[in-house]
């Protein structure tokens, strides 16, 4: 198990949660850790929307990697791109050069995913990076500045019509922001228009929306949306994407909704590193081309390749899956940490057992939904723990002030005061 240095090598490729857990459980470990992300900060992904949507700004939910991890001397950082893996003889293939590894620990994350219609991409971009963030929140203002100056009321009302396709945790979130933004924060900004008048459309496929949680808080859900002005169309397929319009599959025939701003939450997949230790190791995938891995974490004949994270297809002993969540990755990531100290110590380990802690996804202002426990419920209780596991979950003391700032302002005041426009 040791490297002709006497250290072991452990590289970590991504730098999400499950890979930044793995690092720094692995702090005091006799082992060198090279962490290697085409990017240079860890994100709070589930805060994403909330930059789109002007409430919070890119670096309240960023910190540098280097900065998180700057006290801990066996750790180094490369930001690079992988683009190979070479399991022979054990190195990650980089644009330029290579990294040796004894241990890889793969935690790359997902993209989103268009279901064979790859063009939709520019028409409805998802959320899974803060370019994607800013980018959204670019076209989302755009579209009230369009309309304030639009003399056509057709088209001006087009320019008004937002939708938002998939209706899981991400999407609910979505539309229930976009909703504050219009009816609250924009409400006396324009002299043209009313954004109060905004149509917010929320589509999913689905008989109903955060399919994932117990009906009775999809019930719930909807019903706080629609009280905050959100049209839900539910069992409702988009069949194709104009530039102005969409043509949906509704339960009673294809309809086109005329909308400028279309943004994208119906469905993700592994990212493109997926692909490549398929093929360098004949992993199996699952239908989001998460790699099938064993109780121990790593793929089959290759006990030193680990796959944690949303990439990670973890089975459980009731049959179903790990859930692509923050909880899971946390403890994927710190599985795979004590896995390596204990075979650097001859020993095994049992197989990663994931603890549900629950789900939630907040509505609006004071409104949530919690399912923890068997126990579900909604309302302000929810939304404060919402709140608060959020802020906990924050990676720097210095995000956690900043977002908890901003949000007891935008509480008060209706106001988000990051709304900026920076075009492309």
């Amino acid at each position: 198990m040791k490297n002709e240095n006497n250290r072991h090598k452990v590289v970590i490729l991504g730098s999400g949660f499950a890979g930044l857990y793995a690092a720094r459980n692995l702090k005091n470990t006799d082992v060198d850790i090279t962490i290697v992300d085409r990017n240079n900060h860890h994100l709070f992904q589930p805060l994403l929307y909330q930059v789109a949507t002007g409430a919070l700004s890119p670096g309240d939910i960023a910190s540098p990697v280097r900065g998180i991890l700057h006290k801990y001397k066996n750790i180094r950082i490369m930001k690079a791109s992988a683009t190979g893996l070479d399991v022979k003889h054990k190195k990650l293939l980089l644009e330029n050069n290579s990294v040796p590894y004894d241990t890889l620990i793969v935690a790359t994350g997902m993209k989103n995913h268009y279901f064979n219609h790859d063009d939709w991409e520019s028409k409805a971009p998802g959320l899974k990076s803060l370019s994607d963030a800013v980018e959204m929140r670019r076209r989302l203002l755009d579209a009230f500045e369009a309309a304030e100056i639009e003399e056509d009321t057709e088209k001006q009302q087009t320019y008004q019509t937002m939708a938002v396709i998939g209706a899981g945790p991400t999407g609910v979130e979505m539309v229930g922001a976009i909703a504050e933004l219009a009816h609250h924060t924009l409400r006396k900004d324009f002299r043209t228009i009313d954004p109060k008048k905004t149509r917010i459309v929320l589509i999913e496929g689905g008989e109903r929306l955060l399919p994932s949680f117990h009906e009775k808080l999809s019930i719930k859900a909807k019903r706080d949306l629609q009280a905050m002005g959100v049209e839900v169309m539910t069992q409702c397929m988009v069949k194709e994407m104009r530039d102005d319009s969409l043509l949906l599959q509704t339960p009673d025939g294809e309809k086109v909704l005329s909308v400028a701003t279309v943004i994208w939450a119906a469905g993700i997949k592994a990212a493109g590193f997926s692909e490549i230790i398929k093929n360098s190791t004949g992993a199996e995938q699952d239908r989001f081309n998460r790699i099938k891995v064993d109780g121990n974490l790593s793929i089959p004949g290759f006990p030193e390749l680990l796959i944690v994270g949303d990439m990670a297809c973890v089975l459980r002993q009731d049959g179903s899956t790990v859930p692509m969540v923050a909880p899971a990755a946390n403890q994927e990531g710190r599985y795979a940490a004590k896995l390596i100290r204990r075979r650097l110590r001859g020993k095994s380990l049992k197989d990663f057992d994931y603890f549900d802690k629950g789900s939630l996804a907040v509505i609006g202002r004071n409104k949530a939904v919690v399912e923890v426990a068997g126990n579900r419920f909604g309302g302000i209780i929810a939304w404060f723990i919402w709140v608060f596991i959020h802020i906990t979950f924050l990676i720097g003391f210095d995000n956690k002030i900043l977002v908890l700032l901003q949000w007891s302002w935008t509480y008060f005041t209706k106001n988000r005061g990051a709304r900026l426009i920076i075009d492309e």
